[in-house]
């Protein structure tokens, strides 16, 4: 004796709402672009520590590229800076 599985009624629509919000998403700024040009080459300074702390947890882990909007060029930028910035104690490499 099987027992099939109990699934929920679909709603009418619900799919097509779905599609609509998944559509109106706007693709997120590359933080280190300057002025909407990429810099080249690409450098981010390790003392620029208020672009750095935007990029960092509060636990002090550096965001990933899909939550930070960052290219990947610009993502590996991004963590030598803030590597560099933490081996000369500007920033701290776990929360207090």
């Amino acid at each position: 004796m099987s027992i099939a599985p109990r699934t929920k009624p679909a709603k009418p629509g619900s799919a097509a709402k779905k599609r609509l919000r998944a559509a109106t998403r706007t693709k997120k700024k590359d933080p280190v672009f300057v002025d909407g040009k990429r810099p080249r080459p690409m450098y981010v300074d390790y003392k620029d520590l208020e672009l750095l702390t935007k990029l960092v947890t509060r636990q002090g882990k550096i965001i990933g590229r899909r939550k930070s909007g960052c290219t990947a060029a610009s993502q590996h930028a991004v963590a030598r800076a803030i590597k560099r910035a933490r081996f000369m104690a500007l920033m701290p490499f776990v929360a207090d």
